[in-house]
């Protein structure tokens, strides 16, 4: 018998805001196929693909990207376990963008006709699922206005929203959270270069806002960065989790 996908982060991220029956949790844990390994530095779902199932991050970090005509690739959405990295591929149909392991990564996936049923025979269901992609876009619209930033404030921003995200599916440690990428994949992420970001993070740092040490982001001081990066989880929709403040152990 093949392992069921462990659904539980996307159930904390949809029950962030409204909750799920046991049979809407069943139904979803029905049609999800059997957890799948996606080694890290892996084109998942190509630009100009047609997928005919949507994919569900279970562990691991993923990002969207587009390829500049140089070569050079810009990411424009990192994933966490939990995300669908393309439910949009359903009522879309054709990717404009990659889907990429930055880690090593575990997915499941849904059939489209069997989501398309879900859709037809369960309306609360249907919003919930609708829902996660408008998330999608308050994301994306969000990383678009972070780009008038500067470079500290932007990555100080990036990093307040990965931990709210995080915090949401139950991947933090206190104040702290893995996150294994490489200063690469924040310059693709930032739009700037690996020595601008190195930069970046050595400002961070020297303020005591944060450290990054082996994959692991310690927030210091959370006020404080949050201030810097101008960040306000409006964005994000929060429900359970939106008094930021209690977010942040005092002791």
């Amino acid at each position: 018998m093949q392992d069921q996908a462990n659904l539980e982060r996307l159930f904390n991220r949809m029950e962030e805001r409204r909750p799920l029956t046991a049979a809407q949790k069943a139904e979803l844990q029905r049609v999800a196929s059997p957890p799948i390994v996606v080694p890290a530095k892996t084109d998942y779902v190509l630009e100009g693909a047609r997928p005919s199932k949507s994919s569900l991050l279970l562990s691991g970090f993923a990002c969207r990207y587009t390829l500049m005509p140089d070569g050079r690739r810009q990411i424009t959405a990192i994933h966490v376990p939990g995300d669908f990295v393309d439910l949009h591929s359903l009522p879309l149909e054709v990717m404009d963008h990659t889907v990429a392991s930055l880690t090593d990564c575990q997915f499941s996936a849904a059939d489209h006709r069997d989501l398309m049923r879900i859709i037809s025979n369960d309306p609360d269901l249907a919003l919930g699922l609708w829902r996660l992609t408008l998330l999608d876009g308050a994301l994306h619209r969000e990383w678009i206005v972070a780009f008038a930033m500067n470079a500290v404030e932007h990555l100080a921003h990036l990093l307040c929203e990965l931990f709210v995200r995080l915090k949401v599916v139950g991947l933090t440690d206190g104040a702290s959270f893995e996150f294994p990428v490489t200063q690469e994949v924040l310059a693709e992420t930032l739009g700037l270069s690996p020595v601008h970001v190195n930069r970046t993070l050595q400002d961070l740092r020297s303020n005591h806002l944060i450290s990054f040490d082996r994959g692991r982001v310690s927030i210091l001081d959370w006020t404080g960065l949050r201030e810097v990066g101008k960040f306000d989880a409006t964005h994000l929709h929060l429900g359970k989790h939106r008094d930021l403040a209690a977010m942040i152990p005092t002791s």
